[in-house]
């Protein structure tokens, strides 16, 4: 079966018998010219700042660019392939060439995810698409069943982490083509399992960018990001281009869904939210799949994930719970500078409110902010929540990128993955953690002259008093070496070490899909319950409508007397007795083939 073509307001859209029509809004420039294969032709203006122009007889894979008003020549901002760089020529695509070989894939339920984050460059030594291809049996065999990509949009240099992506259309061209990225959802639906991208809707990298030189008015000058110019949502072109690209992902890529970055930077005056425009849309337009949409917001709001009477989503499916995974980190290593000082007083009754209720902070006044934070979050299914204890933001934002079982230790670590994949929420685990990973993940970029000067002097200055590394070399994002550290190192799956993590996660993988998922199709809000806490330790329980799960995790120094947890014993580390030994996990069922 051929690929599906979505049709965007912006581009070049590939009409059939080599019919091409391109599009551009460009109302700061008074003409634009097509460079097409080496010929340039004017493009015709149209009302409010839009020039076009259909061609015919052009082949697949042609050469283009726009050439600007003072000879200046630009790739298209919504370019779905470049030739090379980010700066270069775009190419023209024929996005109905690929013949799909699982054209039947009919999706998984939300309740059944186990999400993979995967960055494409580091995942293997070769850093594309089709040595990722190779992995997917792994991750199926392992019990994943969801791979999020971190962005793919194509950004400045070759290495990256795709946050800074400016062509949001276009596949990053070091990874690989658009069918690619085709065949590695293909092979990965052919193996069971979803796929979803992490989408960046809050701003555009550093190099690259042109936008503002064809239109000012695509950005909100009033207004701008920790990471640059804020976009204007409420200019219609803008708008468009925007709202469109989650579609076109979805629909050219026969994607399971996306992660939205950010959100809380998205800022719209207009009467509808764009973000609420865009889940609409998504819920209209994609619907032979379950297609499932996580945001990231630090203002730890609900009003994005509502559910409806009968349990369906109407918007977005579930929030990255940042709570959870700022309580567990401080009640593990004992940090807490910077953000982590909101969960430095008593961090088990924080991971434990977490774990109940989804958010920890519910409305209380952020200690690190000095402002009120969140809203009750007690309504919402434990589903609405997507856990993590390490992600690639969480490590590579460190100045070392050190993982987590370098700072905890791994059997701190391995109870806390316990802990996370024995949970109702919906678990979220980083590449390598399966196996131990002890290589860092770091920061790294490849820009050059005066950007990449600024940005290792930035990097630098970023962590004075935030990391808890004032004094340390921070590495350059620019050397490649700082790249090369970050791979995976999978031969450390071989070791006894990476061998016993593989088969405790193999484990609890199998667990969660024998005896959590069952309960969690119909679960509701309201089923959280924070049985004890004390230093270094806590119990939890939630019921629902099909038994009654429990935790208990003590990551003390001091052994606690075993809790009253009802039903029997899914998983103990170490073996269950009278008492929780420091670094120890128990979690109970009471229910169907458990008891």
């Amino acid at each position: 079966m051929e690929s599906t073509s979505f049709h965007k307001s912006w581009g070049a859209e590939w009409l059939g018998n080599g019919t091409v029509q391109f599009r551009l809004w460009a109302s700061g420039q008074p003409g634009i010219t097509l460079r097409l294969a080496g010929q340039d032709l004017a493009m015709r203006p149209c009302d409010e700042g839009w020039f076009e122009l259909t061609v015919e007889n052009v082949a697949p894979g042609t050469e283009y660019q726009y050439v600007l008003n003072d000879g200046m020549t630009i790739p298209d901002p919504a370019s779905r392939a470049q030739k090379a760089d980010v700066n270069g020529p775009s190419l023209v695509i024929d996005p109905t060439q690929y013949r799909w070989q699982h054209s039947q894939w009919q999706g998984r339920p939300w309740e059944e995810t186990v999400v993979y984050e995967l960055h494409i460059g580091t995942f293997t030594p070769e850093g594309t698409l089709q040595a990722a291809i190779r992995k997917l049996p792994y991750l199926a065999e392992l019990g994943i069943t969801q791979i999020e990509v971190m962005p793919l949009s194509q950004f400045g240099g070759n290495r990256g982490w795709g946050y800074d992506g400016v062509l949001l259309y276009a596949p990053h061209s070091a990874y690989g083509t658009p069918d690619d990225f085709r065949a590695f959802v293909d092979a990965a639906h052919g193996l069971g399992l979803s796929v979803v991208l992490d989408i960046v809707l809050n701003h555009f990298g550093p190099e690259g960018n042109y936008l503002s030189l064809l239109s000012p008015d695509f950005f909100d000058t009033s207004r701008s990001t920790p990471w640059g110019a804020g976009i204007a949502y409420d200019v219609d072109a803008a708008r468009r281009y925007i709202a469109e690209a989650p579609l076109y992902w979805l629909t050219e890529f026969r994607l399971d869904g996306l992660r939205f970055d950010a959100i809380d930077q998205i800022k719209d005056k207009s009467e509808k939210h764009i973000l609420t425009e865009i889940a609409q849309r998504i819920r209209q337009q994609v619907t032979d799949r379950p297609v499932h949409l996580t945001t990231e917001d630090s203002r730890n709001i609900t009003d994005l994930h509502p559910r409806d009477e009968d349990g369906s989503v109407p918007l977005f499916t579930g929030e990255w719970n940042d709570d959870l995974h700022n309580a567990v980190h401080v009640l593990a290593t004992g940090e807490t500078h910077a953000y982590y000082q909101d969960f430095a007083n008593a961090p088990e009754q924080w991971v434990a409110r977490a774990l109940a209720e989804g958010f920890a902070y519910q409305g209380e006044v952020s200690p690190h902010s000095g402002e009120p934070r969140g809203v009750d979050s007690r309504s919402q299914p434990p589903t609405a929540f997507v856990d993590f204890i390490q992600n690639h933001d969480q490590v590579g934002n460190r100045a070392l990128g050190e993982r987590l079982i370098s700072l905890a230790g791994p059997e701190r670590s391995q109870c806390l993955l316990a802990a996370l994949l024995l949970s109702p929420h919906i678990p979220l685990i980083f590449m390598g953690e399966e196996y131990g990973e002890t290589r860092p993940f770091l920061f790294f970029t490849d820009f050059h002259g005066d950007l990449a000067r600024a940005v290792c002097e930035g990097r630098a200055n970023e962590f004075s008093g935030h990391s808890g590394y004032d004094g340390v070399d921070v590495p350059d994002p620019n050397d490649e070496r700082t790249f090369t550290m970050s791979k995976l190192n999978w031969q450390a799956q071989q070791s006894a070490e990476g061998k016993a993590w593989l088969s405790l996660t193999r484990e609890l993988l199998l667990l969660r899909q024998q005896y959590i998922v069952p309960l969690l199709a119909h679960a509701t809000g309201h089923n959280g319950t924070v049985v004890d806490t004390a230093p270094g330790y806590l119990a939890v329980r939630w019921t629902f409508p099909g038994g009654t799960l429990s935790m208990a995790l003590n990551l003390g120094e001091q052994a606690r007397p075993a809790p009253e947890l009802p039903g029997k014993t899914l998983f103990a580390r170490p073996a269950m007795t009278t008492e929780l030994p420091p670094h120890s996990i128990v979690v109970r069922l009471a229910s169907g083939d458990a008891q």
